[in-house]
């Protein structure tokens, strides 16, 4: 045991290992002990991993189709001086996990609430991915029927920043199918699937060769993936000289962000791009 104590009143986001066992912190271990009940997306998930650690408490059911009625006792109980710990299936809760609701409900009771940081599978693989992480955004779970997978990639087509999503890995083959004919084949996508597990993958290449490389190897549609996607390039000449020279302008007098958020809106372009080509300049 360490020196870690719980707060009563207050509701506990924990972090669990999303395969490596190893990964679960002594702080969370310490308040999955102390508190007085675990919420959880599945209670005979939860159980295993409690086993695991010998630790004996309470648990309940939180998921998404009961997450509103649980908010109301979840909240009682926090008025009581109770203490509470949310926990998902794997990873940091929230993350495309059940948990918004009640926690923007705590807060806006003026319930504490607090992290107890650890796993989280998009943030893992980013950190591996060898692509830019300075700017990126997370989309969650791609659909799972071809029109409206396609119809995101579209959307996204034009995103400069690097873009990290979850998957079906028996579905793979065909998300990657997808990227192919809405992205390129040429785009850079990164495969990171069993993260921290016995057959942890981690593959790059272009969308055309990991197609490839998946319909190759039936294994690599088996268990959790994440699949990181390159930004879109951003060709200096799609810039038109007039908005380059405003945006040079406003950089010599503020912050690049800012100055590409001016110039877009003088101008009607995307700020995403010209942000690119300023970090570009400043290379």
């Amino acid at each position: 045991m360490s020196d870690s104590q719980i707060l009563p009143s207050t509701l506990y986001i924990v972090a669990t290992p999303i395969g490596n066992l190893g990964d679960l912190s002594q702080r969370a271990r310490d308040i999955l002990e102390q508190v007085d009940v675990i919420a959880c997306e599945d209670t005979r998930h939860t159980q295993r991993l409690l086993s695991a650690f010998a630790i004996k408490n309470k648990t309940m059911s939180m998921h998404d189709h009961n997450e509103r009625q649980r908010q109301e006792q979840i909240a009682a109980l926090l008025k009581e001086g109770k203490s509470v710990a949310l926990v998902s299936d794997a990873g940091t809760p929230l993350i495309s996990d059940p948990g918004f609701h009640l926690v923007r409900h705590c807060r806006q009771q003026g319930l504490s609430v607090s992290p107890i940081p650890g796993a989280c599978a998009a943030i893992a693989a980013l950190s591996v991915a060898g692509l830019p992480t300075d700017r990126f955004t997370f989309e969650g779970f791609l659909p799972s029927k071809t029109g409206a997978r396609q119809s995101t990639l579209n959307e996204l087509a034009n995103e400069t920043r690097t873009m990290v999503f979850y998957d079906a890995p028996r579905r793979a083959i065909d998300t990657v199918e997808d990227i192919v004919k809405t992205l390129g084949g040429e785009r850079y996508v990164v495969m990171a699937r069993e993260l921290t597990k016995t057959f942890e993958t981690i593959h790059s290449d272009t969308a055309a060769n990991l197609l490839t490389f998946l319909q190759g190897d039936p294994n690599q549609l088996k268990g959790e993936m994440v699949l990181i996607i390159e930004g879109a390039k951003v060709d200096p000449n799609d810039i038109p000289a007039h908005v380059v020279a405003t945006l040079k302008l406003l950089l010599s007098e503020m912050k690049p962000k800012k100055a590409c958020a001016i110039a877009a809106e003088i101008h009607g372009v995307k700020k995403n791009a010209l942000y690119e080509y300023a970090l570009a300049m400043k290379e």
